[in-house]
């Protein structure tokens, strides 16, 4: 997939909306895009939650991958620095072309979320005449 920067722009605009306040999330995973000629792979770094803490909502053209991460509960007071996500979380992804939502496949391990998203194919026969 070549460079886009409006996309790239568009993750730097969570990002510091997440860190001011002007957000709903709670923080911002790091997030992967990968296009092969049949499909897209997504990974996403979520270190400490399990397949129930992990939603994907998915459109033709978009998916969303959101969910929470639980707040310490050991001794916030005494904290010297605390850097680690928490809270809720929302990533979207918009394709620039249509997607297969219902072969869209999703594997939690080692605390990488690992998304396959097939392309749409569409595929027209044309006679010669």
């Amino acid at each position: 997939m070549p460079w886009d920067p409006t996309r790239d722009l568009l993750t730097m605009q969570e990002r510091l909306e997440s860190l001011f306040g002007g957000a709903t999330t709670g923080w911002v995973p790091a997030m992967d895009l990968v296009e092969l000629d049949d499909h897209y792979l997504v990974t996403v770094e979520l270190p400490g939650l399990s397949r129930a803490d992990v939603h994907i909502d998915a459109t033709e053209k978009s998916i969303t991958v959101h969910g929470k991460r639980p707040r310490q509960e050991c001794c916030p007071e005494r904290y010297q620095q605390l850097e680690r996500g928490q809270g809720d979380f929302s990533r979207s992804l918009h394709f620039p072309r249509p997607v297969a939502t219902t072969g869209i496949s999703a594997d939690l391990n080692a605390g990488v979320l690992t998304v396959v998203v097939p392309k749409l194919v569409v595929r027209r026969q044309i006679d010669v005449e």
